[in-house]
Formats: C-alpha cells, sequence, structure tokens
C-alpha cells in the first residue's frame, strides 16, 4: 500500500494537473482542496427514513461493508453492496459499482455502462455473444483495471487522461455503474430460461436493473456530498439506463445542476395499438415490458411514472416530453448514429420475420435501417419542440458498427456539413443557454469516404 506521503503528493500533482483554469460551478477553493486532502469532505445528503419507504425505495450499505476509503483519491474503488440493499446482478452474484473521488470539486459524472439486452437462455447465459447479456458471470473486483479496456478506457468522459478529446467531467468525481442485469437497469422480476438444447440446468436469472441502480443512488447520497453539477450518461443500454432513471436518481442525489446525454440508447415511440409497419420498436417493446417485468402492479414502470405525469404507459416515447416537462431548468440530450447497425439489430431483427429470414447480409441492412430510419425521423420531430432536450445525429463511423458516439474519442463522431464535432454538442448541452442544440446529418456518404482508420480497425478485431 502506498504511504500517506506519497498518497498527498500524488493527490496534490494530480490536482495541481486537473484543476482546469476556472473554477467551476461546484468546484472547492484552493484552500478547500488542500484540507480536503487530509479531511475529505462528509456527505451532506444522506439517506433518510423516509427515503427508505415506499416502492424502491433507498436501503442503505451497511457500515464498512465496502472498505471505501473517502481520503483514496484519483484511484477506483470498488463498492460492493450488501444483500440488504437488495442489489444483485444477474446471475446472483453480489453487485458492485467503482468510485473515483477528487478532492477539488463536488461535480460528479454518473456513467452507466453500455452492453447487450436479455431475455432468454441464450442472451443471458452469454452464450448469445456480444449482443446478449454484459457481465453473465458477475462483476470482478479489479473492473476498472487496465486489463479490461473496454470498461476502463471505454469514454472520454471517464478517462482522467484521455490522450485526444477533453470533456469538463475529466475533473469530476466518477461513478461508474456496471452492467450485469440484462435489463437496460429497469427490470425487475426474477425469470427462469430453459437450455433450448435441454443440455444444461434452467437458468435463473435477475432482471434486477432498477434496484441495483437504487442501492448505488442510496449509497452516493451517504457517502459524497452532494453535487454542484451532475452529468448522467453511458452509451447503448447505458444511455437507456440513464434516460429511464434520470429522473429518480436526479430527484435523490440534488445536484444544484443536472445534466442528461443519452448516447445510443432510444426508447422510441411505439403505442401499445399502434401497427409495427409504422412504429417498429412496438414488437421489442411489448417483449421487453412483459420479460423484465416493467407493466407489472407497483413495478418499474408505475414507479417511474408516479411523477412524470406526462409519461403515457402505452407509448414509452413520451419519456422525453415528460422529462422536458418536469425538468425544465436541466438541460438533456440524446446522440446516435443515423446508420447504427448494433442497437438497431436487436431492435427489430428477432422480432420482423422479412429480417430474421433474409438470407443476404446487405438487403438485411438495409431492412433494419429502413425501420431505424423511420424510428429516428420520428424522434427528431418529437424532440425538435422542446428547449431543453437537444440532439447531435452523424451518420456513420467506421468502428463498433456506428454504435455509441461517445466511446473512444469525440472527434469523429463529426457532423462534416455543420463543421460539428461530438464535443460541441456535449459542451452546448452542459455549457449553453437557451435551447439545446438539435443537429442532424444528412450526407449520406462523407463519413465513408474518410481514410482508414488503424485505431478503428484493431478495435474491431479485440470486439
Amino acid at each position: 500500500m502506498r504511504s500517506f506521503a506519497a498518497t498527498l503528493v500524488i493527490a496534490l500533482a494530480s490536482t495541481l494537473l486537473a484543476t482546469p483554469a476556472h473554477a467551476e460551478f461546484g468546484d472547492y477553493s484552493a484552500f478547500r482542496t488542500l484540507l480536503n486532502l487530509i479531511n475529505p469532505p462528509a456527505p451532506d445528503n444522506p439517506v433518510t427514513e423516509a427515503d427508505q419507504q415506499g416502492p424502491y425505495p433507498l436501503l442503505v450499505n451497511p457500515a464498512g461493508y465496502d472498505n471505501f476509503n473517502p481520503a483514496n483519491y484519483y484511484a477506483w474503488q470498488t463498492i460492493e453492496l450488501a444483500p440488504e440493499t437488495g442489489a444483485v446482478c444477474g446471475n446472483g452474484s453480489p453487485y458492485k459499482f467503482f468510485v473515483n473521488r477528487v478532492p477539488n470539486t463536488s461535480n460528479t459524472i454518473v456513467y452507466f455502462e453500455g452492453g447487450g439486452a436479455c431475455w432468454d437462455y441464450e442472451s443471458c447465459s452469454g452464450s448469445f455473444g456480444i449482443r446478449g447479456a454484459r457481465n453473465p458471470d458477475g462483476i470482478p473486483d479489479d473492473y476498472m483495471s487496465l486489463l479490461n479496456p473496454g470498461a476502463s478506457l471505454v469514454s472520454p468522459f471517464v478517462v482522467r487522461a484521455h490522450p485526444w478529446t477533453r470533456v469538463k467531467t475529466q475533473n469530476w468525481n466518477m461513478v461508474y455503474v456496471p452492467y450485469c442485469t440484462g435489463d437496460i437497469y429497469s427490470g425487475d422480476t426474477v425469470a427462469i430460461y430453459d437450455d433450448p438444447a435441454g443440455e444444461a440446468e434452467p437458468l435463473v436469472w435477475h432482471h434486477n436493473g432498477i434496484r441495483n441502480t437504487r442501492a448505488t443512488v442510496a449509497w452516493l447520497k451517504d457517502n459524497l456530498q452532494r453535487s454542484g453539477q451532475m452529468l448522467a450518461t453511458g452509451c447503448s443500454a447505458g444511455g437507456a439506463g440513464s434516460f429511464t432513471n434520470y429522473y429518480t436518481t436526479r430527484r435523490d442525489l440534488a445536484p444544484t445542476r443536472s445534466y442528461l446525454i443519452n448516447d445510443s440508447g432510444p426508447v422510441f415511440t411505439a403505442p401499445a395499438n399502434g401497427d409495427p409497419a409504422e412504429y417498429p420498436s412496438l414488437p421489442l417493446q411489448q417483449h421487453i415490458r412483459s420479460a423484465w417485468g416493467l407493466d407489472d402492479p407497483n413495478g418499474p414502470l408505475d414507479y417511474i411514472a408516479s411523477e412524470l405525469p406526462l409519461l403515457d404507459l402505452d407509448n414509452l416515447g413520451t419519456l422525453y416530453p415528460a422529462l422536458s416537462a418536469a425538468l425544465p431548468g436541466d438541460r438533456m440530450g440524446h446522440t446516435h448514429f443515423w446508420d447504427d447497425m448494433n442497437y438497431s439489430s436487436y431492435s427489430y431483427e428477432r422480432f420482423f420475420d422479412e429480417i430474421n429470414d433474409e438470407p443476404d447480409p446487405a438487403v438485411r441492412e438495409a431492412l433494419i435501417l429502413e425501420r431505424w430510419h423511420a424510428d429516428t425521423s420520428r424522434l427528431t420531430s418529437e424532440l425538435a419542440n422542446l428547449d431543453n432536450v437537444g440532439y447531435y445525429l452523424p451518420r456513420y463511423r467506421a468502428v463498433n458498427e456506428s454504435h455509441c458516439t461517445s466511446i473512444i474519442e469525440f472527434a469523429n463522431s463529426d457532423i462534416q456539413e455543420l463543421g460539428l464535432e461530438l464535443n460541441h454538442f456535449v459542451t452546448n448541452v452542459m455549457e449553453g443557454s437557451g435551447a439545446v442544440m438539435q443537429a442532424s446529418e444528412t450526407d449520406t456518404q462523407i463519413d465513408r469516404q474518410k481514410p482508414f482508420n488503424l485505431l478503428y480497425y484493431l478495435l474491431d478485431q479485440l470486439l
């Protein structure tokens, strides 16, 4: 273990390097920062008795259970949640998340990890591959080490010394929320999935996403100071999770200023009585509502809707206008690629025979994108009237099936015809005034004409 003197030197050096040239709202003074190195700031927004009542209460982790050291700055600490918090991974193993604390600011990013989704034996057990559940075997303690770059280096949002992209969350407290339940952080049911080959025991799977999120929020209230600024974000399932949990997370953590950036986790309009030909996401939404227990009485959807009067539970695509109206002072944004072939495949491939039975990959891709473009076009129309919700929709990037604009780097998630890079959108959401930026790329070819990118090629081989 490092000595206290060594820790102090590292923290001082890191503070000097990380502190921006001008103070941000939520930053501590230089004198307070030095005091924090010796006497870390105590939590000032702890869980109350009232918080521990009602549906999806904030259940407290037992004192000392997690071995958290509040003075261990600039290092990822593993926070394991006890069973009495209600938190558990899909396979029944303990749920863990990770905190990287700094002494010079109260500002915090809550980053929801991306990954697949699952609703049967193949996709939840891990045999389905990358489109199945992430972390089907649970979360190891060293998850944020460099030996697992898919987490520790996933996005400039949570990489302090990123070589190409600068974003102000790199100076903030970081909370990394791993994904191990296959339900976009929203489910609440225990499912039993039979092995279709009949060779293995049935899989008992905990779609426990909403309870894991609530237990994480409870720990943050009990251990960190209330944030001056907070960003909730993530990509793919993490984008969806940051979106569906935003209101309750923001309500309970109670930052002074709060932002949401949903990267590539859209919840598209799909009225319950609609036609899948017009609303292509309807079959997927109908399936997961049942598989993940979303529609159970007093379940996740009832809970989310209880304080969002504009959320129509017969049309989950109304969540953005519901958030916009309920949180008029927050700045929120949505981003994904027009030619995303990952989330779109999840959304339609297994639900439309026309796609699932198509042998020609090029035709299959065209059928998927036709539906994705229809859903995306409708989303832009719906967000156009919301001043505090923006969108940023580039066309294509030659890595990870054009999925997730905010991973790896921001520069190549650009809209060339408008002279924009993703960082312009992020800055507009988190530092702008007036209506949030709404930008979309119309050129279908310019991104595909970029020079060969060796880094992207190598990353795709690893994926």
